[in-house]
C-alpha cells in the first residue's frame, strides 16, 4: 500500500521537465569547470592573492624610501652599514653587545 502512494505521488508531482531541470541545475552548479564549489574556492584565492600583494607593496615602498635615503643622505648610508654589516673605520674599534 505504501509503494502505491509513493508512486501516485511522485507521478502527480514530477514530471519529466522537473527532473530535467534539478538534474541540469545540480550539473551546472557542482559539476562542471565553473561549479559553485570552485567558485568560491577561487574568491578565497583572489582574496588570499591581494592581501600579499598588499603586503608586498607596502615593503616595496619601505625599500624604495630606505634607497632613496641611501643615495642622497651619507649619514643614513654609514648608520646601515654600521649596524648591519659591521663595519668601521680604519682607526677605530667597535665592541657588539647582543
Amino acid at each position: 500500500m505504501a509503494m502505491n502512494n509513493f508512486y501516485a505521488w511522485c507521478k502527480r508531482y514530477l514530471s519529466f521537465t522537473l527532473l530535467a531541470a534539478v538534474t541540469v541545475t545540480v550539473l551546472v552548479l557542482f559539476v562542471n569547470e565553473n561549479s559553485l564549489l570552485r567558485t568560491v574556492e577561487q574568491e578565497r584565492r583572489i582574496t588570499e592573492l591581494e592581501a600579499a600583494i598588499s603586503e608586498s607593496t607596502d615593503t616595496l615602498e619601505y625599500y624604495r624610501g630606505l634607497n632613496h635615503s641611501l643615495d642622497t643622505d651619507k649619514e643614513t648610508m654609514e648608520r646601515i652599514v654600521r649596524e648591519q654589516y659591521h663595519m668601521q673605520h680604519p682607526d677605530e674599534d667597535v665592541y657588539i653587545y647582543e
